[in-house]
């Protein structure tokens, strides 16, 4: 079975005019940046059954006459063409919106040869587009969505809540585009469940850096929120441990816990950079290096005076970082120096999560596994 990879025109392949949202003159015509090469790579690299669906309102009608619309439309089929990459369909719906057609996205109309069909596997198809549209198309034809952040078409909250399931990408980047295909998500969810605590946790390694994190500990929150936000990975942690007793538990364990997350997702390491650093940042002078080399080991020289910021004993930040090091089976080397004793765990926090996107960074170009052992 051929999966399908279902392309939105306007806001995706050509950059969609934002006056009147027509392609319909040669200084409109432009490709959407990273376009052409990726959509190049796409068509070298696999074989998608490649569809585009777009819908262009009027089209045929006084409104928008075909004259103002084939000549730069072919523009773009041809010049796609010079670069290998052929669509093998064309879907183009006519009607307005107000008609509420069910041939116009999202609705499925003009592709119910391609539903039910045993020739093509939907399930793992996806739909890139700018629009609510496309991601809706996506969930009424059984497959995923990528979606494409032109600028102009933002989801609403309810919208983003409600596609949660769907999208698999959210970017602006073709380049993202490509290597998320070539690639796939480093996504996955694990679990550990002690007689002190019960953790959950969801890492999505190529995120966007969405937090939600709920430990009960309401700094070691914040701070956790910074490995997602400036690592740009997607985090969903949960943890039920023994507060009533104090916080050892739950901290430890959610770093250990953490650590195994980042293990599994990191376990085929070809084409990734292996090793991260962040030097000397903002005013509490933090530097954090990381080696995801299959070996766990942490050097740690940082003091602090106070006994707790917030809730959280500042003696557990060192035992964080050490489980989240023997889970994630990685070198931790972290240094800091300053006076404000918030700053300085913000800090090492916001370098630690710098190198890690550093360290995990993938060339899909590339196979090559970071290691003359042959092996991690």
């Amino acid at each position: 079975m051929k999966q399908i990879l279902f392309i939105d025109r306007d806001g995706v392949v050509l950059e969609e005019p934002p006056i009147d949202f027509q392609i319909d003159a040669i200084d409109k015509t432009n490709f959407v940046k990273g376009a052409l090469t990726n959509l190049s790579r796409i068509a070298a690299d696999f074989d998608f059954h490649k569809v585009m669906v777009t819908n262009q309102d009027g089209l045929g009608t006084n409104s928008y006459p075909e004259a103002q619309f084939y000549p730069y439309h072919d523009l773009m089929i041809r010049t796609l063409d010079s670069v290998g990459f052929q669509f093998d369909e064309m879907i183009i719906d006519r009607t307005f919106a107000a008609d509420n057609l069910p041939t116009r996205k999202p609705g499925t109309g003009l592709l119910t040869h391609l539903m039910d069909n045993e020739l093509f596997d939907l399930a793992n198809s996806f739909v890139i587009g700018d629009r609510w549209s496309d991601i809706q198309l996506a969930i009424n034809l059984g497959a995923k969505a990528i979606y494409f952040k032109s600028g102009l078409h933002e989801l609403t909250p309810e919208q983003a809540l409600a596609f949660t399931d769907t999208i698999v990408l959210e970017t602006s980047s073709w380049d993202e585009v490509y290597s998320f295909l070539k690639l796939g998500l480093r996504k996955v969810h694990h679990e550990r469940n002690t007689n002190e605590t019960k953790i959950s946790i969801d890492v999505n390694m190529d995120g966007s850096g969405k937090a939600s994190i709920d430990t009960g500990l309401g700094f070691f929150d914040h701070m956790l929120d910074q490995i997602a936000r400036h690592g740009k990975i997607d985090l969903t942690i949960t943890t039920q441990g023994d507060l009533h007793i104090d916080e050892h538990h739950t901290i430890e364990d959610t770093g250990i816990a953490l650590g195994e997350a980042f293990a599994k997702a990191l376990s085929d390491k070809r084409g990734m950079e292996r090793y991260g650093f962040a030097l000397p940042m903002d005013e509490a002078d933090a530097k954090v290096l990381i080696d995801f080399g299959g070996r766990n080991w942490l050097v740690w020289n940082a003091d602090f005076k106070r006994e707790k910021i917030g809730e959280m004993p500042t003696e557990m930040f060192f035992h964080f970082f050490k489980s989240f090091s023997d889970g994630a089976k990685c070198n931790l080397n972290i240094e800091c120096k300053g006076d404000n004793e918030h700053h300085k765990i913000e800090v090492i926090f916001k370098a630690f999560a710098k190198a890690i996107r550093m360290a995990v960074k993938r060339d899909p170009i590339s196979n090559y596994l970071p290691s003359t052992k042959g092996v991690l």
